[in-house]
């Protein structure tokens, strides 16, 4: 699977300069020129990029995790996390999906590939594993407490519009969804067993 990375909205000149070089995010700036003419400095920050699995049974139930990390609310989100080293987004979300529940797909489908914040290059990857089945124990990161939740497509409908869901770009993109019959239906079916 050859996937693209989508550029952002607002790129980075090759002009600006790293003031910033951090663990998660590193912070560019330069000089941008204004409708009147005059200059004002910009900024931006680059991080690393993710990846969200989906995971989706063969008996149809969508997984998510419940989870809380170090210095955070409880919330539900997918599986996931960050693309590391020299790993493709397909190889992340196989390596997520595998340490985080301990389950393999039989298929990856990439559902969305995004940047979502304007003021942070960093692309989300969005992936549906299907035909999921367990063949390991979950092998979570130190900083991770993950229990799993198995739901059908409609209570994730409910689910995503919970103020502890963590994963809006895929809120938004369901709702959005909603407003066409059509691709609804298609999303459904992508979300299904058939």
């Amino acid at each position: 699977m050859n996937i693209k990375r989508p550029s952002s909205r607002q790129p980075i000149p090759k002009n600006a300069k790293k003031v910033f070089n951090g663990i998660m995010f590193d912070v560019y700036q330069w000089q941008q020129k204004l409708f009147n003419g005059k200059k004002k400095t910009f900024e931006k920050a680059k991080r690393i990029d993710t990846v969200n699995v989906i995971p989706v049974t063969p008996d149809g139930k969508i997984i998510l995790s419940y989870q809380q990390q170090p210095g955070s609310d409880p919330f539900i989100g997918c599986v996931g996390g960050a693309i590391e080293n020299d790993e493709n987004p397909l190889l992340a979300a196989k390596r997520e999906l595998l340490e985080e529940t301990g389950f393999q797909a039989k298929e990856f489908i990439l559902w969305d590939a995004v940047q979502f914040v304007d003021k942070i290059d960093w692309v989300i990857y969005t992936f549906i594993a299907k035909d999921c089945t367990q063949v390991a124990k979950q092998k979570l990161d130190s900083g991770e407490r993950i229990k799993l939740i198995q739901i059908c497509f409609d209570r994730y409908l409910d689910v995503i519009a919970q103020e502890n869901y963590r994963d809006i770009e895929i809120a938004l993109k369901l709702f959005r969804l909603q407003r066409n019959p059509r691709k609804f239906k298609q999303t459904r079916k992508l979300f299904s067993t058939v």
